[in-house]
């Protein structure tokens, strides 16, 4: 679906809407209580994460939502984390499923609003590992509803040696992969460096991939200059990997459990694994804009994507582990939740979601730590 923009009459409108059309605290900038439907919902979202049927016939969690509310939906989709929050700041948008190196921009703007959970009956059933996180919230407020999770995954050639299992294979010059391997082209990728680093270097003393000193990160950025030279590929658009993956022109890269399903499924001879050491990830969180012209339909949607049923759909299209708990029972594919690890709490101990870096340490640390700013200008430069 392509977003459509539609001239409607609003009940409400901005910030000060929140309040208004559901009673909310104003001085919370969250609702209270819900209204009507304002009869749309304006969306940013990652492909695969608002699907009607018009991609797959039996893929539609969209068409049921709007027969029960009366909320068009309307999706503009995001390719990058970066764009997501330009989109959102231009304030047409009600929603967005925001990664976490988007969200803490988000929410350090003022371009989205917390959001009151009371509201969001089906929030109660979100496994607990995913409440209350740094991506995802502010001094204990939360600011949206966790959509699913996953481990950036090690996706690799069946047919070009032994399975590796080290993130040392992403890095070293003698990688045995060295020439073919395919790259997160994003400043949040500095992450993965600072896991090699957290490995390689323990003297350095990273102990969180996201709170990096200057020293820290100058190291993290010296490693990604050394990869360079043993690198063939840096993807943005999951579709381009997916077809290098088929192609056979890479054979080791960071990759997404749906790029590896999408690309297995075409043929290619990959498998993918979790790398010893542990990895980055996302869990991303659906998120209300503070200037949303239509609060209520985006509080219904938020709803209704962690509902089991949508969320059961929508984790196993995309290639996801789910938020709700009791989606599991609903899956088509009743090992599902086992093959995406959706409640082993030991599995994701080693995950490092996406985190946008800040000012001040994630870690605790009574030092200054690179902002993400900086991470962008640092990463430019390396791929200029």
């Amino acid at each position: 679906m392509k977003f459509v923009k539609r001239n409607l009459t609003l009940a409400c409108a901005g910030v000060l809407a929140l309040a208004a059309c559901g009673g909310g605290d104003s001085g919370s900038g969250s609702m209270d209580k819900l209204g009507d439907g304002e009869g749309a919902v304006n969306l940013v979202a990652w492909a695969g994460y608002v699907e009607d049927g018009s991609t797959d016939p039996a893929v539609d969690w969209v068409t049921g939502f709007e027969a029960e509310t009366g909320c068009q939906v309307n999706v503009k989709i995001g390719n990058t984390s970066d764009e997501m929050v330009e989109l959102m700041q231009s304030g047409e948008y009600d929603a967005v499923s925001a990664s976490g190196d988007a969200t803490l921009r988000l929410i350090a703007g003022g371009d989205v609003a917390p959001v009151n959970t009371d509201l969001i009956p089906n929030y109660a059933d979100v496994f607990d590992d995913l409440k209350n996180k740094l991506w995802n919230s502010k001094d204990g407020v939360a600011y949206g509803v966790p959509h699913g999770r996953g481990a950036n995954v090690l996706v690799y050639n069946t047919e070009a040696g032994a399975a590796p299992d080290s993130i040392t294979d992403m890095f070293e010059s003698d990688s045995p992969y060295a020439g073919k391997i395919s790259v997160y082209d994003s400043p949040i990728y500095i992450a993965d460096a600072a896991i090699y680093l957290m490995a390689t270097q323990p003297d350095l003393g990273i102990t969180n991939p996201y709170a990096l000193d200057q020293k820290q990160f100058d190291a993290a950025i010296a490693a990604l200059e050394s990869q360079k030279s043993i690198v063939s590929q840096y993807w943005a658009l999951y579709t381009d990997q997916q077809a290098s993956l088929e192609a056979g022109s890479v054979t080791l890269g960071t990759s997404w459990q749906v790029i590896v399903n999408l690309a297995t499924a075409n043929g290619a001879k990959i498998a993918a694994t979790k790398t010893k050491e542990g990895a980055t990830g996302w869990s991303d969180t659906w998120m209300i804009s503070s200037k949303a012209k239509h609060p209520n339909c985006a509080y219904m949607w938020l709803n209704h994507i962690i509902s089991p049923q949508a969320n059961a759909a929508v984790a196993e299209w995309f290639g996801e582990a789910p938020s709700n708990s009791k989606s599991c029972e609903l899956t088509a594919d009743k090992n599902h939740c086992t093959t995406y690890h959706a409640g082993e709490t030991d599995y994701w101990s080693d995950v490092w979601y996406w985190t946008t870096p800040t000012a001040e340490c994630l870690d605790g640390r009574e030092v200054e730590c690179v902002p993400y700013t900086e991470w962008v200008n640092a990463w430019n430069k390396l791929r200029a």
